[in-house]
């Protein structure tokens, strides 16, 4: 049985942070019926790169789920979609505040229509706020939130995270909303509204930046691959390439001296503890990449690893794919569409022992399965038409 069976989720989102959302319940069992609009569906249906004339990168974010065109600026379809509201559990959007209000499928509206149903919005900056209105991309928000000037190369300039996680972390943390509110709906019977800005999430995940600048009154700068509180715990070059090794206590930073044949350095005053190595991080890092440019990776890797001390090559994509320990946690997954052939995607991270997700369907082609779900709405229908009467008699 899967975590999620018999929730029914109506997925009006398009491109990235709601298809993240929603494509995590669905791998755990929840119904998510996407409704996409006539003349192309989701934006992200036309994104590349392609495999024939389907879209790779819509197909990464909307495997489990079902297909349905409907027109909301339209009075039939908005009826249609009500429909679906009365025996839905979840509505997730990603529309600007207050797009739905003018579609007059709004929070406000549709809890009249269910009052049990869980409304997710997830967009640039919330329901609230001076910037609701405006616009927001991915680049958007990591920018305005603070973590591109923390990220980058020592010294250098302000750097994008490389994949979307302005996007990527609203959309998890929509998830957790909606599971939030499915639990408290489990023991009360009360529906919600759940408000996510994509702004907010990259400030809360901000880490140690805002205790850093809240005790010194300086904004942290970029590091490159250096931690800023914990030395060594940084990239290091090797004689053919460079490997990542974290002492992150003074038990490892012993053992690491040692491996490396520099007991003398556990003497040495600019070292004798975290404080002190990373107030000279600059000195003890130049000292160790004239270490450990006299090995190759591999050699440092087996040195390292046999000493139990945290290590790790920095993986290319391929590498990472090739990876015996992302291939045993089944981190990798291939998929059959109809029309794409055999697809390569992450799997599911989460591991559940009782009630583990599953990948069952790919993504689903344009209005897919319209006819299917709008005949589940006329039995629906019908079924309520004829308990009416006995209602009334009672």
């Amino acid at each position: 049985m899967n975590a999620l069976k018999g929730i029914r989720i109506l997925d009006l989102s398009r491109v990235l942070a709601g298809p993240y959302c929603t494509m995590m319940l669905a791998d755990f069992g929840a119904d998510v019926v996407k409704i996409e609009p006539p003349n192309g569906g989701d934006d992200s249906r036309s994104f590349g790169p392609f495999i024939g004339r389907e879209s790779a990168y819509f197909m990464s974010l909307n495997r489990n789920k079902r297909s349905i065109v409907l027109d909301l600026k339209k009075e039939e379809d908005k009826g249609v979609f009500k429909e679906l509201v009365k025996n839905a559990d979840v509505v997730v959007e990603n529309y600007r505040p207050g797009t739905m209000e003018k579609f007059g499928l709004g929070y406000e509206t549709l809890k009249e229509v269910n009052p049990k149903i869980i409304y997710a919005a997830c967009s640039g900056f919330g329901d609230s706020g001076p910037y609701r209105q405006k616009p927001a991309y991915d680049i958007i928000v990591q920018a305005m939130g603070g973590i591109m000037s923390i990220t980058g190369a020592e010294g250098g300039e302000a750097t994008r995270v490389g994949a979307s996680i302005g996007d990527l972390a609203a959309g998890m943390f929509t998830a957790y909303g909606v599971m939030l509110a499915l639990f408290h709906r489990e023991r009360t019977q009360e529906g919600q509204k759940v408000d996510v800005a994509m702004l907010d999430c990259q400030v809360a995940m901000l880490e140690n930046a805002v205790a850093r600048y809240a005790i010194s009154g300086s904004s942290p700068k970029p590091l490159g691959n250096r931690h800023p509180s914990i030395t060594p715990f940084a990239a290091f070059t090797a004689a053919d390439g460079q490997l990542i090794v974290g002492a992150g206590n003074e038990r490892l930073w012993r053992k690491l001296c040692q491996i490396i044949g520099h007991d003398e350095w556990l003497d040495d005053p600019r070292f004798s503890d975290n404080g002190q190595r990373t107030a000279n991080a600059a000195q003890l890092m130049a000292l160790l990449n004239g270490v450990f440019v006299k090995k190759t990776v591999k050699e440092w890797l087996c040195l390292l690893e046999g000493a139990e001390l945290p290590c790790a090559p920095i993986n290319d994509i391929e590498k990472m794919m090739a990876d015996p320990q992302i291939k045993a946690r089944e981190m990798i997954v291939e998929l059959e569409h109809p029309s794409a052939g055999v697809v390569k995607m992450p799997g599911i991270p989460v591991k559940l022992s009782k009630t583990p997700g599953k990948i069952a369907a790919a993504a689903p082609r344009l209005g897919e399965h319209t006819k299917d779900i709008l005949a589940e709405v006329k039995e629906k229908a019908q079924e309520e038409a004829m308990l009416w009467p006995q209602a009334s008699g009672h």
